[in-house]
C-alpha cells in the first residue's frame, strides 16, 4: 500500500484531514503490529510530510514549480496498456525514444530502433568493439515467487544483449522489496539470477537493494531489474538488417516469467520445468563460436506482445513485409507449453514464447540450423522477408491473415481476461493526450539544461 499516494490523493480531493488520519492508521495497523498510539503517530507525520510538498504549490519560483510538475496526459498506465506489450504499450514506448532522441547525443542503436538493447561504438588503436546494454524488470507476478522472478529476469535481460550480436560479460541487479517484505525474498531472488550466471558463466558484478518507496510503501511487493553488458567485434545484429529476400528462423521456446506466471496461476505447474533452461543463450553463443553472428542480418527474441508485437515492430522499423507459415510457428513453442495455452484459449502468436528469432541470407540458412541444432536446440525455417510492407500469416488453409499487436497481449490470467485485449473506443484521443505530455517533457528538459549551462 503506498501511503503517500494514499494521503495526497485524499487531500487533493478534500477529505477532512482527522478522517484521513484515522483511516491511514487502520491501514498502517493492517501491515504493522504497533499500538494505535503510534500508528495515529506515523499517520499524522505521512500527511505532515505531504502537506508540506504540497506548500511547493504556492512558491514564488515558477520555474521550479515547473520542474516539479508532472506533465499529466490524464491517462493511466494501465488505461493505457503499458506494460501488457501490445499497441498502447508501444505508442508510449515510441513517445520515451522521442524524448531519448532529442539529446542528441550519439549511439548505434538506441530505443529509436524498438530493440532492447542499445548500442554504442568505441573506437581504440587496434579495433573497433560494440557494447550492448539491456535491463529488464521481474515479472510483476513473480513477485511471490523471487527464485523464478530472479532467473526468468536474467535470462531475459541476457536474451536482449544476445540478440544484438553480443556476446555476455557481466550481469548487474537492482532489488526493491517492499517495508515489510521478508528478507529472504532477496536472497532467494539473488539465487535465481545467479543460477544463471554460473550455468553461462557470466558473473554478477554489482547492483542495488532498496525499500519500495522506503518508509512510504506498506507490504511486501518485490519489484527488481537485472542488466546486462555484452561485447562484440561486428556490427549489432537490429531489426534493421532485415533485408528483402532473407529467411526467418525461428528455435523452439518454452517461455520464460510469462509462461510462467501462466502456469502457476492456472494451475499447470509441471510446465514451470519446462521454461528452466538456458536454450536461447545456448543457441546464441553456438552462433559466436563458429564465427556466423556477422552473417545475421538480424536477430531478436519473440517476447513483445510475442510475435505479432515482434513481427509488427520489425516491419514498422524495416518497411520491409514478413511473411510467416501458421503450421511452422505451432512448432517453436514446446509442446507442453503449447498444450496449455490451446486448454486456456490463449493466442500463441499474441505471447511471449521466448524463441530467437534469426534473419538471415538464404545461403547461409542451412549453416546456421546445423550450428543451432548441434547444441540441442531445434530451431526451424518460419518464413521469408519481402517488400509487402505488413507481416502476414500463411495460415494452414493457405488464407492470408495480417499479423498485428492486440491492444494488450494475449490474456494469459484471469484477471487480464477481465481487463480485455480490445483497442479502446478513444485511443486515437488517447494518443494524442500522451504526445502532448511527451512534448511537454522534452521542453522541461531542454529549459533545465539552458538553467544549467547558463549558470555556470
Amino acid at each position: 500500500m503506498d501511503i503517500e499516494g494514499f494521503v495526497r490523493s485524499n487531500i487533493t480531493k478534500g477529505v477532512c484531514e482527522e478522517d484521513i488520519k484515522s483511516t491511514l492508521a487502520k491501514r498502517i495497523k493492517e501491515f504493522k503490529e504497533i499500538s494505535d498510539d503510534n500508528s495515529l503517530l506515523m499517520a499524522e507525520a505521512v500527511i505532515d510530510e505531504v502537506k508540506t510538498t504540497l506548500e511547493l504549490n504556492n512558491v514564488d519560483d515558477e520555474f521550479l514549480k515547473e520542474i516539479i510538475e508532472v506533465p499529466k496526459s490524464t491517462i493511466s498506465m494501465g488505461k493505457m496498456g503499458v506494460g501488457s506489450r501490445g499497441a498502447g504499450d508501444f505508442f508510449v514506448h515510441r513517445k520515451i525514444a522521442e524524448i531519448v532522441s532529442s539529446t542528441n547525443t550519439n549511439s548505434l542503436v538506441d530505443p529509436t530502433a524498438q530493440d532492447d538493447g542499445g548500442v554504442v561504438k568505441v573506437s581504440n588503436i587496434d579495433d573497433d568493439m560494440y557494447v550492448t546494454t539491456a535491463v529488464d524488470g521481474i515479472h510483476s507476478r513473480l513477485s511471490e515467487y523471487p527464485f523464478l522472478g530472479g532467473f526468468h529476469v536474467t535470462r531475459a535481460t541476457l536474451r536482449d544483449v544476445c540478440v544484438m550480436g553480443a556476446d555476455p560479460v557481466a550481469i548487474l541487479s537492482d532489488l526493491h522489496l517492499a517495508d515489510d517484505g521478508e528478507i529472504g525474498k532477496l536472497f532467494d531472488f539473488t539465487a535465481g539470477v545467479c543460477t544463471v550466471s554460473e550455468l553461462i558463466d557470466v558473473p554478477l558484478v554489482a547492483g542495488s537493494t532498496l525499500r519500495v518507496g522506503g518508509d512510504m510503501v506498506l507490504g511486501d511487493r518485490l519489484v527488481s531489474a537485472v542488466g546486462s553488458v555484452g561485447v562484440s567485434k561486428y556490427p549489432p545484429t537490429a531489426r534493421k538488417g532485415a533485408t528483402e529476400g532473407d529467411v526467418i528462423l525461428m528455435t523452439e521456446g518454452s517461455g520464460g516469467g510469462t509462461i510462467t506466471t501462466t502456469a502457476l496461476y492456472n494451475g499447470f505447474f509441471d510446465v514451470v520445468w519446462d521454461t528452466m533452461n538456458i536454450n536461447f543463450v545456448k543457441a546464441s553463443k553456438s552462433l559466436f563460436d563458429a564465427d556466423l553472428v556477422k552473417e545475421v542480418h538480424a536477430m531478436t527474441d519473440v517476447t513483445n506482445g510475442g510475435l505479432r508485437g515482434d513481427a509488427h515492430e520489425i516491419s514498422q522499423t524495416t518497411g520491409l513485409g514478413l511473411e510467416f507459415y501458421e503450421k511452422s510457428l505451432l512448432e517453436t513453442v514446446s509442446p507442453n507449453v503449447l498444450n496449455m495455452l490451446d486448454k486456456l484459449n490463449i493466442d500463441s502468436l499474441g505471447v511471449s514464447t521466448d524463441s530467437l528469432m534469426l534473419v538471415v541470407p538464404q545461403e547461409i540458412s542451412d549453416e546456421v540450423i546445423k550450428t543451432v541444432s548441434n547444441v540441442g536446440v531445434p530451431i526451424m525455417e518460419v518464413g521469408v522477408v519481402n517488400n509487402s510492407g505488413s507481416p502476414i500469416l500463411i495460415k494452414e488453409d493457405g488464407d492470408e491473415e495480417e499479423l498485428v499487436p492486440l491492444f494488450r497481449e494475449a490474456a494469459y490470467t484471469k484477471i487480464k481476461k477481465l481487463v480485455g485485449e480490445t483497442t479502446p473506443e478513444d485511443f486515437e484521443i488517447m494518443k494524442e493526450k500522451v504526445q502532448k505530455a511527451s512534448d511537454k517533457a522534452i521542453s522541461k528538459k531542454e529549459k533545465v539544461i539552458d538553467y544549467i549551462l547558463n549558470s555556470e
